[in-house]
């Protein structure tokens, strides 16, 4: 999603010389090929979208493949990016690296200043380390390798499988199928009180761009946050999505499920400062969404 995303504003913008592959093309977590890649090709600008990403459920069932995946594909991309002498990388994070209880907003400073959340601490340790790798590169080598940290996404080309997709996706699915299906209720998982803040996809993507284009390293210093500043309770949200979707039922929240981190809303004054804001609503968003699923993804 993020990746594609980030392609689609390229291209838009005018950009033609773009280098990209395909899973089945390019195993990233393979450092041979990834280095066969970087030296056959030689890119001058790197976005490193790639990652092994789930809500709740996976994040719990899947750990070891969480943070080895996600491991191998940061070490042997930007390593491989400062062997063949890249002039500029941005690596995407997650806003899941903070600290379970930290405060609210969360500020970049609040990094590594407590426990994470048990649910999704793989990744969150996986994502940590990217952020790391590339400061330590920039330190010792003089790279000019970024990071930044997007809240929740969601948009075109989400992952909608319940077993594996974030809280957007699964509820807008759950929805959807709920309303053709004439089904008189919806459970949502926890108790719908922790709070989150959604960015839309194209927005996120016309961030990292922005910063591609206009700061370095030394400008935004070991990583900036990308977000709205805004959030809301998941319930909040579930009743959003039925309203968007149209679903008319009643809607249950199963308390015996986990709720995750009480609250991740992201302070961006840093990234205001640095002269972009997210320009897509939530409502809007949503809207856009449904209807690319409605085109695209919807089950018969």
């Amino acid at each position: 999603m993020a990746g594609s995303a980030i392609k689609r504003k390229l291209e838009s913008s005018g950009h033609t010389n773009l280098i990209y592959r395909s899973h089945a093309e390019l195993d990233l977590t393979n450092q041979e090929e990834v280095t066969a890649f970087f030296e056959k090709e030689r890119p001058e600008y790197v976005f490193l979208a790639a990652a092994k990403v789930g809500g709740i459920l996976a994040n719990s069932t899947y750990p070891a493949e969480f943070i080895y995946q996600n491991l191998m594909i940061e070490a042997n991309v930007i390593h491989a990016a400062y062997k063949n002498g890249v002039k500029k990388l941005l690596f995407l994070g997650s806003s899941c690296i903070y600290p379970k209880l930290a405060p609210q907003p969360l500020k970049e400073e609040y990094l590594l200043t407590g426990e994470l959340e048990e649910t999704n601490e793989a990744y969150a340790i996986a994502k940590i380390a990217g952020i790391r790798l590339c400061k330590h590169y920039n330190q010792q080598y003089g790279t000019n390798f970024i990071s930044v940290m997007p809240t929740n996404l969601y948009g075109p080309n989400d992952n909608f499988d319940l077993q594996t997709s974030h809280v957007m996706p699964a509820l807008m699915r759950k929805f959807h199928e709920a309303k053709i299906k004439n089904e008189h209720q919806v459970i949502v998982w926890g108790t719908g009180k922790p709070r989150r803040e959604f960015l839309h996809v194209d927005d996120m993507a016309d961030a990292c761009i922005y910063l591609m284009e206009n700061w370095t390293y030394n400008d935004i210093e070991e990583f900036v946050n990308i977000g709205v500043g805004k959030d809301l309770t998941i319930c909040e949200l579930a009743k959003l999505m039925a309203d968007i979707v149209g679903y008319k039922g009643t809607i249950l929240f199963d308390t015996t499920k986990p709720d995750g981190t009480p609250q991740k809303r992201l302070d961006v004054s840093k990234l205001h400062g640095l002269g972009w804001d997210a320009r897509i609503s939530l409502r809007d968003g949503i809207v856009q969404t449904y209807e690319w699923y409605l085109e695209n993804v919807q089950t018969k």
